[in-house]
């Protein structure tokens, strides 16, 4: 009889030890809850979003899936929080657009990398920015809101959901494209900009159809013009901004879910399968459509692609315009 390898059968222990204890715990999954970071402050669109899809994970789990709000420059202090919690599943945050792809380009110095620090899980949500002014405001699309700023050089204002946020990058270009100044006053998220601009503390903002067309619907402000290659089905009597003011202009947002780096397989999995399932249901579905927004369900190795495509082109369009915030 050969003489048993120890070593070889404490090797095979181990093996089996470790694919029993993740078999186990990919079964347990989740067995506490499950916190959901949003980087900006309740009542912005990524807080919209992310209170639309949390109950329903909940539902999907059988465990609360918490909202965290950890609002703040532009989003980026809550994607720097979100990266450096355990990767074990139970930390989620929403990245957008602008704390994910223009982000790197604007900041100097970021608390995370949007790349090695977290792993993709799908995109979730694509629409296009509308440039909202007070009621106030003389202006009544592009075109004149540009004359009007051309003829009194930085007495126009407009407020942004942070620095290095979308909407502020999209006036950042509108500035450049049209030669013209404007008073940019940052906030912590979109929703606070919003407030602003009901009460009249600044000019123009812009953001996403969420909140602002319900605002519009309302009276309380008034929409310019949309940032996209074609008028809203939402919002058929405003024209884009391309249309009256600057040809070609194009400025879209998106929002996705991410993990911290380094999460199980299994896990991840889990994840993927059920927001991909969530994002398919008629409510969610039309939730989000009545909002001027599409759902965008994609795989994590497409949505890692996605997010490569995204930071390329955006750090062209910072460099082009000039913008940085250090």
């Amino acid at each position: 009889m050969k003489p048993i390898c120890t070593s070889c059968t404490a090797a095979a222990v181990a093996l089996l030890c470790a694919v029993v204890s993740a078999s186990i715990y990919a079964q347990a999954y989740p067995s506490k809850s499950i916190r959901w970071v949003v980087p900006f402050p309740p009542g912005g669109p990524t807080d919209l979003i992310s209170r639309t899809l949390a109950p329903k994970l909940t539902e999907a789990l059988g465990q609360q899936v918490i909202i965290d709000n950890r609002p703040g420059a532009g989003g980026t202090l809550g994607l720097g929080l979100a990266a450096k919690l355990p990767a074990d599943g139970y930390n989620i945050v929403l990245g957008q657009l602008a704390n994910v792809a223009i982000g790197p380009a604007l900041y100097s110095k970021l608390p995370y990398h949007p790349v090695k620090d977290f792993q993709p899980v799908t995109l979730v949500f694509n629409s296009v920015l509308i440039l909202y002014a007070h009621p106030s405001f003389p202006a009544r699309n592009v075109k004149e809101f540009i004359a009007l700023a051309q003829a009194k050089p930085g007495t126009v204002s407009f407020g942004s959901s942070g620095n290095g946020s979308a909407g502020h990058l999209g006036m950042e270009i509108i500035k450049s494209a049209a030669s013209i100044k404007l008073t940019h006053v940052p906030y912590k998220g979109a929703s606070p900009a919003l407030t602003a601009l009901v009460s009249g503390e600044v000019a123009l903002h812009m953001s996403g159809p969420l909140p602002g067309v319900q605002l519009v619907n309302a009276g309380r402000v008034k929409a310019l013009g949309v940032a996209g290659k074609q008028r809203m089905l939402i919002l058929p009597n405003v024209p884009t901004i391309s249309e009256t003011g600057l040809p070609g202009y194009e400025v879209n947002t998106w929002f996705g879910v991410l993990l911290p780096a380094g999460v199980p397989k299994d896990v991840l999995g889990r994840l993927h399968t059920e927001l991909m399932r969530i994002l398919k249901l008629p409510d969610v579905q039309q939730r989000f459509q009545d909002e001027g927004g599409e759902v965008t369900p994609i795989s994590p190795e497409q949505f890692a692609a996605f997010i490569n495509t995204e930071i390329a082109k955006w750090d062209k369009a910072v460099r082009a315009s000039g913008a940085k915030v250090d």
